[in-house]
């Protein structure tokens, strides 16, 4: 069968978080993903592997720990969620996506044997979107024969699918409130399904963040006799700036660290790759080295985090701030930019279960325009609603018929000025495409 064929049979597949009629459902469960593996032969279980939870930063980080694995020559693989392009995105090694010819084969695999097992009935329903993607992850590593995956957990972590495997490591990355339906509305409830990635007498690599979730890590670790590590040693000195090199000590040397990675927040999910990398190197015999740890930080590739794209002296801003942390944390990386450049138009999106008038709150008061664009899924937030986010703070704003009339709507508007485009992977990702696809766009 063919990749188109893949795609289409993915795209059909209900979202995991909803029914095809658009209501919220609850289907979380390792059981099902247990039995799925064990039909492929456990691949999961064939080599070994880092899990990384949170609820904003974990892409980065576990995209920069990836980039130094592989700068130490290791085969590394990399498991990330949503994708903002192509599908294949989620998917790589080192820093090659899945070919579409392997991501064809290893779906229809995974999906006869799910298809197989429900026959049998060992399994209630077929597999997830997310679940069917794990298996063709797990099954693409343990065919490549990687030395190391590094896998980013979808959602929670204590039964995400990703879960599944039996980490070196446990990294915990900010925790925030997000997907309050399914993972509870307090941060304490948050850090407990983020916490279940942890393992009896395993390692988590964390940083010191809300006195909520301290609590809630230091009991469960305390419970389960796991050894923390804490990464605030591999964070910057005071008045480092948002960007720029600076250096740390790591494996007894001082380490460049050159981020291509913009913002305040990015040294935070850089400090935790770099206490990942060490504890492999350390305490799992990886041969991980200082100038491959700086290498591997400079030559991260994580797009849509804070990117900056210039086109006919447009400067575009793509930055998949998702939720308030996330819209928190591009505001301050805007902090001076804007006021530099006149008039600043916002692209905006989100899904439907995002608190939409918290980030209207605090990112449109920034701009002089927003412009709302229409997301190609079932989740997302309706266009009316975002107006109404945009009036009550009395920010001027109008709809766009797709995100091509978005973007065309904000360059009449720019003037030579900035633009942004943020609030969901679905916007950014299209608007990318676009942005990209014009001649003499450098990115």
């Amino acid at each position: 069968m063919s990749y188109a064929a893949a795609i289409d049979q993915l795209n059909a597949m209900a979202p995991e978080l909803y029914t095809r009629s658009g209501q919220p459902r609850r289907k979380f469960s390792l059981k099902e993903i247990r039995i799925l593996l064990a039909a492929l032969g456990d691949p999961h279980l064939r080599f070994p592997s880092v899990l990384i939870a949170g609820t904003n930063g974990k892409g980065s980080t576990a995209a920069t720990l990836a980039s130094i694995l592989t700068a130490s020559g290791l085969r590394a693989g990399l498991y990330t969620s949503p994708h903002l392009e192509r599908v294949n995105e989620r998917i790589r090694l080192g820093p090659v996506e899945i070919a579409d010819d392997a991501f064809a084969a290893l779906y229809f695999r995974v999906h006869d044997a799910a298809q197989q097992l429900v026959l049998d009935g060992k399994l209630p329903q077929m597999p997830s979107f997310f679940e069917v993607l794990t298996a063709q992850a797990l099954l693409y590593f343990a065919q490549a024969r990687v030395d190391i995956a590094v896998l980013e957990v979808g959602m929670g972590g204590r039964l995400d699918a990703t879960n599944i495997v039996d980490p070196l490591l446990s990294v915990i990355t900010d925790i925030s409130l997000d997907h309050t339906e399914w993972l509870g509305t307090t941060i304490a409830a948050i850090t407990r399904e983020k916490a279940g990635i942890l393992r009896p007498r395993g390692t988590m690599i964390t940083l010191p963040q809300h006195p909520e979730a301290n609590q809630v890590l230091g009991e469960i670790a305390a419970e389960l006799e796991v050894r923390g590590v804490d990464a605030a040693s591999y964070m910057p000195p005071i008045g480092a700036g948002t960007a720029g090199l600076y250096f740390v000590q790591a494996l007894g040397a001082a380490i460049e660290v050159d981020s291509p990675l913009i913002g305040a927040h990015q040294h935070r999910n850089v400090a935790l790759a770099i206490a990942a990398a060490v504890e492999l190197a350390g305490n799992h015999g990886f041969p991980i080295t200082p100038a491959a740890i700086a290498a591997g930080i400079r030559q991260t590739r994580w797009p849509a985090r804070f990117e900056r794209i210039q086109r006919d002296g447009i400067e575009w801003i793509l930055d998949v701030a998702h939720n308030p942390a996330g819209a928190w944390a591009l505001r301050s990386g805007l902090v001076g930019l804007v006021s530099e450049k006149h008039p600043r138009c916002l692209i905006f999106s989100c899904l439907r279960d995002k608190p939409v008038a918290e980030m209207a709150q605090i990112l449109f008061p920034l701009f002089e325009q927003v412009i709302i664009a229409p997301i190609h899924t079932a989740r997302a937030a309706a266009l009316d609603d975002l107006l109404a986010a945009a009036r009550a703070t009395n920010t001027p704003a109008v709809a766009s018929e797709s995100v091509g009339q978005a973007l065309q709507l904000a360059e009449e508007r720019a003037e030579g000025g900035l633009i942004v485009v943020s609030g969901s992977a679905y916007l950014v990702g299209e608007a990318r495409t676009l942005l990209l696809a014009e001649k003499g766009v450098q990115a």
